[in-house]
């Protein structure tokens, strides 16, 4: 609770002009309105906690930043997010994302259909597939490669043909953003989140309900 609530307190920003919610950083003091890719496992984190009795505001929470992670998606060219995303607070300015070139490549992260798999499992919002199957729709497109396998690719805001792929596939690929995918379309009953807790590598442990 005292995290969540100095995460809401500290950390949350909005974006212009269309108000996406994130989770910003703190520099020396100074706030910061940028986000990593890895921040797209709180809203799983905070939807984890509404099922096992936080408040809804939680939930609530959960479900503006899945939007944005989704978002951090959707509004690129190639469909796919950015390592880092840069989030828009001025006025008069059309975009409310904005992606350094530096920071565009996409390394096949697992967090945004992390939390997709939770949100949807807590709330049965078919949303939440469906912004899952856009985003393998675009890991198929911009990702696999010919002879198998798949690749990071180099600017998630250029074209396929500009796109440029990294001579490299993480390998929490497979062990995660494809294991999460497939829970998102799976039954419940398959690896059910009041039976097991998955750790920071997806890998499942039966959760202890004897334990006080």
């Amino acid at each position: 609770m005292t995290a969540v609530d100095g995460i809401m307190d500290k950390l949350l920003g909005e974006s212009k002009p269309n108000g996406l919610v994130f989770i910003g950083e703190l520099v020396y003091g100074k706030f910061e309105p940028k986000m990593d890719h890895l921040v797209c496992f709180v809203p799983g984190m905070l939807a984890l906690g509404y099922k096992n009795g936080m408040p809804e505001s939680h939930l609530t929470l959960a479900k503006k930043l899945m939007e944005t992670c989704y978002q951090m998606y959707a509004q690129m060219e190639s469909k796919l997010a950015p390592e880092i995303m840069y989030f828009n607070m001025m006025e008069n300015v059309e975009e409310d994302l904005l992606v350094s070139a530096t920071d565009a490549f996409n390394l096949l992260r697992p967090e945004t259909v992390e939390s997709l798999m939770v949100l949807y499992r807590v709330t049965k919002d078919d949303k939440y597939r469906e912004y899952g199957r856009e985003i393998m729709k675009a890991f198929e497109k911009n990702c696999r490669l010919e002879r198998g396998g798949y690749a990071s690719i180099g600017n998630v805001a250029k074209g396929p043909i500009h796109i440029g792929f990294r001579n490299e596939m993480e390998s929490f690929f497979i062990a995660e953003t494809l294991k999460y995918l497939f829970l998102l379309f799976s039954d419940d009953s398959i690896l059910p989140l009041d039976e097991v807790v998955f750790n920071t590598e997806a890998h499942p442990f039966p959760i202890d309900k004897t334990a006080s």
